[in-house]
């Protein structure tokens, strides 16, 4: 039986509470520190965007700038969300070689989040596992997850038990056309998402959540947990590494940086035969392109959205797989299937072909996005 750390962070300030794991899994990757499970609330509300996500494009800055709402950029892929104290985190940090840990991501996130779905039924909640990464109960998500890789051999998983939600604000931090859409969001929101508090009519104590989680991932994943504090080694990471990377404009503003000489408007003429475009394409995942076209060849690409792709950091290198290519389908999806078997990557929730599919609207010169 292995035996994991089990850290219980209490209420943690929002930078503290959504990275700190990360400072473990640099301990864990090397070998310094177990196989570690974190349980931590926010103490304060904030925004976390998706590691693959533009900033400006997802978020209404102006609104968290006068609600002093932090905005923070996670390691995994996924959406644009408001977090507070109403949610309870877990956050799971393993080498990749633990027999308790799966090969394929699909793999991870069904074996996991049956200790999710042990939570909400224990708490007496009808909770059913939806894959690729969610948990529903009476057919409306309850639990968000996201999962992802570091170093050289460490998987992580981060997810929550979603006590009670604030719907209001969950809408009114997006950005959106119009806030005649933003009504509509928050409505869709309200029938597709839900909380402990909604189904039960009472909100559990987070202790009670904690308690259970924990005898979940003994009972399922057939571990042992021993309580535990991180050790100093973790503290100093996250203070002089950690914390320091999330707050740095690099960090922040990652995908406009990578790709500074690519225009934000939807289309742009730039010279005869030179264009920016812009489209979005909805798959499982929402994905965003944005490519300087010369003629009918891709001189430059960006990539951003809601998807997953296990290493993160893989993006760019799909970007630059894709430079230079005819815009013409044989030719990108030949570029795309060869960067998949090459890289190794994984995109759960959506497939090489969605990529192409996202890639070859912008043949219709953007006038189809949307």
């Amino acid at each position: 039986m292995e035996v994991w750390r089990l850290i219980d962070l209490g209420m943690a300030e929002p930078l503290l509470a959504q990275t700190f794991y990360e400072a473990v899994a640099n301990e864990v990757d090397r070998g310094a520190s177990k196989n570690t499970i974190i349980l931590v609330q926010p103490s304060s509300p904030y925004v976390c965007i998706g590691f693959h996500q533009e900033l400006e494009k997802e978020i209404d800055l102006d609104y968290c700038k006068k609600k002093k709402l932090m905005v923070i950029r996670r390691s995994q892929g996924g959406g644009a969300t408001y977090l507070d104290s109403d949610q309870v985190f877990y956050q799971v940090v393993a080498r990749g070689d633990s027999k308790t840990i799966p090969v394929g991501i699909h793999e991870l996130f069904e074996k996991f989040l049956s200790v999710t779905v042990f939570v909400y039924r224990k708490l007496g909640l009808p909770a059913e596992y939806k894959a690729i990464n969610d948990v529903i109960v009476n057919g409306r998500k309850i639990s968000g997850n996201g999962a992802g890789s570091f170093g050289k051999d460490t998987i992580i998983l981060v997810g929550n038990i979603i006590l009670d939600l604030d719907y209001n604000s969950m809408s009114r931090v997006l950005k959106v056309p119009s806030e005649k859409f933003r009504d509509k969001m928050a409505k869709s929101m309200m029938e597709w998402v839900t909380s402990i508090t909604r189904e039960l009519g009472y909100t559990p104590p987070p202790e009670i959540v904690k308690k259970l989680l924990a005898e979940g991932y003994e009972t399922i994943l057939g571990i042992k947990l021993v309580q535990d504090k991180p050790t100093n080694r973790e503290w100093e990471i996250w203070e002089s590494e950690v914390k320091q990377r999330h707050l740095s404009n690099e960090w922040v503003n990652m995908p406009e940086l990578r790709h500074r000489n690519l225009a934000i408007a939807r289309e742009v003429k730039i010279a005869e035969g030179v264009r920016i475009v812009e489209v979005t394409h909805k798959a499982n995942k929402l994905i965003r392109l944005r490519a300087e076209l010369v003629g009918n060849k891709l001189r430059d690409l960006m990539l951003s959205g809601d998807f997953f792709i296990v290493p993160e950091n893989a993006l760019p290198e799909l970007e630059s797989a894709l430079k230079d290519a005819n815009l013409e389908r044989s030719c990108i999806s030949r570029r795309v299937l060869e960067f998949y078997k090459t890289s190794g990557i994984q995109t759960p929730g959506v497939n090489p072909e969605d990529f192409v599919d996202a890639i070859m609207r912008l043949a219709d010169n953007g006038e189809k996005a949307g």
